[in-house]
């Protein structure tokens, strides 16, 4: 075990200021593909202008902001400008359709939701027209929405102008010529057991819920997991991951943040832009899922770039396949670690140091976090596991969120009468003190690094026309980990078949949760007590693929 090291108690806003005080003329963010750079005074002074344009349309300490945007530029400003102002940042998942939008701005009580105009083929403008038809009609700053009491505020991030809506620049503008007197006093007020960042996680028990993290959650999580990287204010860490993601925002964003190093930004995954900007920038880490790495690995152009200035990375988001990280390692030459936890522990609970060996970097997650106590749990028993025996991955320490918004419910039944955060997962400490990930309790399906809660679609898919019952179950990949299967039985007489069931999906939800593959059943496996038997879900999908002679992809 290496020598502990301590945990900070600055806010998010205060790291800011530290790098923009001690290193100004540092690049902070850089976005190679169009030569945009900010140093850390350039972008502390953006961070400010745009904190007090938020000050002039309302958003205050506590305030609920919402970001709906690829890595755009000002995702950050956005970011550290709530931090600032003691306002809690809700990150919005960008593969988010109408009805996801929706739940998450009510349940969130968001105040103002920034977003840019699409991505892909989702027209993000008109799905808040939809959402809110009163932006079309109201005063911008008078907003009233009786579907939505708490949402004052819509804000384009850009110079382009919608109806009802601010954009970015007339804020950054207001801010630029308004006296720093009020959000000088609301950063002194700030504490750094606040709640600054707010993502939504599902369950199987239900629907997205609302995990509060803290500055000192993340900022320290983020610290840590560059410390086991050996990170150094000299490193450049090239962000492909999206910030939406804990993966983004605190394994990255904040691993840098609290480095003092230099974040290399694309806006959006492509292989070829990641592979450019290592190349230009002479990136030292990168990270990604494993479905990241094998497009850059096998992009046709792969050989016309330099990767030698790279030594270290994370992959996460599902198992890391061994040959992959072998690949990785040889033509890359990068040291890979990998992370485990979730979004509740801020999220990383364990990680893999670079100075591991291949078998244990690629094999295991690695020890736990300094300050942290990980316990396996027999959840049958709810004894403590000896090592070697397989139980329940439970997390204690500063890295347990804060809770879930306005569901104190879940919460207890997410952290016990003795602190310990319950995962869902199962595994084993080995004899080395390394933890081995075996399993999930929950059912949540991993695709290409998107968590995939089988409740949500099952409820979604019970308002199709014609289904009797339905369950959704992982069917294992070799390109995703894992893809979305629905295991549908029918209502007598229904004549639906598979098309019917993506065409209900289509637009309505992301389209990473539509199901792949659609099986119309009898019946479900079940046990002696009558629960279903979601791993022979898996078998049995897998089979019937075999027969059809479909490939599985």
């Amino acid at each position: 075990m290496e020598k502990e090291k301590p945990l900070f108690d600055l806010t998010i806003g205060e790291w800011l200021e530290k790098w923009a005080r001690e290193t100004p003329d540092k690049e902070a963010v850089v976005y190679s593909d169009r030569n945009l750079r900010f140093t850390y005074s350039q972008l502390n002074e953006r961070v400010d202008a745009l904190a007090k344009g938020f000050l002039s349309i309302g958003v205050t300490k506590g305030t609920h902001v919402g970001i709906w945007a690829t890595n755009v530029p000002d995702w950050l400003t956005i970011l550290y400008a709530c931090a600032k102002l003691g306002a809690v940042c809700v990150t919005v998942n960008t593969s988010y359709q109408q009805c996801e939008l929706e739940y998450l701005c009510k349940d969130s009580d968001m105040h103002t939701l920034c977003l840019i105009d699409r991505e892909r083929d989702s027209d993000y403008i008109k799905m808040v027209y939809n959402m809110l038809p009163e932006l079309k009609t109201c005063e911008r700053g008078h907003l009233k929405s009786d579907r939505f009491p708490h949402m004052k505020n819509v804000v384009f991030i850009g110079q382009e102008k919608y109806r009802g809506m601010y954009n970015t620049a007339e804020l950054l503008l207001v801010g630029r010529n308004s006296s720093d007197e009020v959000l000088e006093g609301l950063k002194k007020s700030v504490d750094c057991h606040d709640v600054v960042n707010m993502q939504y996680t599902s369950g199987t028990t239900g629907f997205p819920k609302g995990v509060m993290l803290t500055h000192h959650n993340i900022a320290n999580n983020g610290f840590l997991t560059g410390e086991h990287m050996k990170f150094t204010a000299e490193d450049k860490l090239c962000v492909c991951v999206p910030l939406f993601h804990c993966f983004g925002v605190v394994l990255a964003t904040m691993n840098v943040i609290t480095h003092g190093c230099t974040e290399v930004m694309v806006e959006r995954f492509d292989p070829l832009l990641v592979l450019a900007s290592i190349d230009k920038e002479k990136c030292t880490a990168v990270y990604g899922v494993p479905t990241m790495f094998i497009a850059e690995l096998n992009h046709p152009m792969f050989d016309m770039f330099d990767m030698h200035s790279l030594r270290t990375g994370i992959m996460a988001g599902s198992l890391c396949p061994v040959e992959l990280m072998k690949r990785v390692q040889e033509k890359m030459f990068l040291k890979v670690t990998s992370v485990y936890g979730l979004t509740e522990t801020s999220p990383g609970m364990t990680q893999t140091r670079i100075e591991q060996t291949f078998d244990e970097r690629c094999l295991t997650v690695g020890y736990e976090f300094e300050h942290t106590e990980v316990v396996l749990i027999d959840p049958a028993t709810g004894k403590f596991c000896k090592d070697g025996e397989i139980g329940e991955f439970c997390n204690r320490g500063y890295n347990n969120m804060k809770g879930y918004y306005n569901n104190p419910e879940a919460t207890a039944e997410t952290i016990d009468k003795n602190g310990y955060l319950h995962s869902g997962d199962l595994g084993y400490r080995d004899e080395s003190g390394n933890y081995r990930v075996t399993g999930r309790i929950k059912d949540m399906i991993i695709r290409g690094g998107e968590n995939i809660y089988p409740r949500e679609i099952e409820e979604f898919l019970y308002h199709l026309k014609g289904v009797k019952d339905v369950q959704i179950a992982g069917i294992p990949s070799p390109k995703y980990g894992e893809q979305v299967g629905a295991f549908i039985i029918k209502d007598d007489g229904a004549d639906l078949v598979e098309s019917d069931v993506k065409e209900f999906c289509k637009d309505k939800i992301s389209r990473y949760k539509i199901p792949k593959y659609v099986f119309f059943v009898d019946g479900f496996p079940l046990t002696g007590s009558g629960k279903i038997q979601k791993f022979k879900l898996k078998e049995i999908g897998t089979d019937l693929l075999k027969k059809q002679g479909i490939e599985i992809v």
